[in-house]
């Protein structure tokens, strides 16, 4: 799917189980392990509600320890069931709703997909470092360090892998999957900091950059008004 309707047979699962999702996030400008799930489930049209926890603030742990013992976000809530970490997250949600195919449906191509988003779950701590997530910031040139030129070197290296071994489609494994909705705060971060890609990457990452569900987050991110001084403070280095 590449809108935000509810798949028919997705409503019939909701009401059989009675059970609501809710996904606890932190700021939307900032917090690229909440961006994750929630692009993932407007994407595909898996309805939750949403709590915002702002991050660092004196209430922050506070809060987060409502609903998670981890003291981080994103959390989802459903039912009894507590699901910590975005890719635990996505996978749980895979299980649940296998209908939609967040996934791959080939088995290569699923277990590439798995691949390389464990490899940016746990990776890139340059990146992250250095060119911090800011989606309201314009700050071309900054946090180039030789450890974050060497992760998005990385990044492209995966990209174009995805496009040389599944086709020269829309996204890295044919339609918007978990791949997908798992680099979207890379193509943030790239927008941020005016990272210069090649032509065929750059396209993928308009595409991404445009697809309604993140859209929709870029847009409730610039009506934040919250900051975080540590992120603002790495991004002017």
């Amino acid at each position: 799917m590449q809108d935000t309707e509810i798949h028919p047979a997705l409503a019939a699962i909701m009401n059989d189980r009675r059970s609501k999702i809710v996904l606890v996030i932190g700021n939307k400008n900032y917090s690229s392990w909440s961006m994750r799930p929630w692009i993932l489930m407007k994407a595909f049209g898996i309805p939750f509600e949403e709590i915002r926890i702002l991050l660092g603030q004196p209430d922050t742990t506070t809060r987060i320890a409502e609903y998670s013992v981890a003291g981080k976000v994103p959390v989802l809530l459903m039912g009894d069931m507590k699901v910590w970490d975005s890719l635990a997250i996505c996978e749980f949600l895979a299980d649940q709703f296998s209908i939609l195919n967040l996934w791959p449906e080939n088995v290569a191509a699923r277990a590439h997909a798995r691949s390389i988003c464990a490899e940016m779950h746990a990776g890139f701590s340059s990146l992250r470092f250095d060119m911090p997530m800011n989606i309201r910031a314009t700050l071309p040139g900054k946090g180039r360090t030789l450890g974050a030129q060497a992760d998005i070197g990385r990044i492209s290296e995966i990209w174009e892998e995805c496009f040389a071994l599944y086709g020269a489609h829309d996204y890295l494994f044919g339609d918007f999957s978990i791949a997908d909705a798992y680099f979207a705060p890379v193509v943030m971060r790239f927008r941020t900091y005016g990272v210069s890609l090649a032509p065929a990457l750059q396209a993928y990452a308009d595409r991404v950059a445009t697809h309604p569900a993140v859209m929709q987050w870029i847009r409730e991110a610039c009506a934040e008004t919250e900051t975080m001084a540590w992120h603002d403070a790495r991004a002017e280095k």
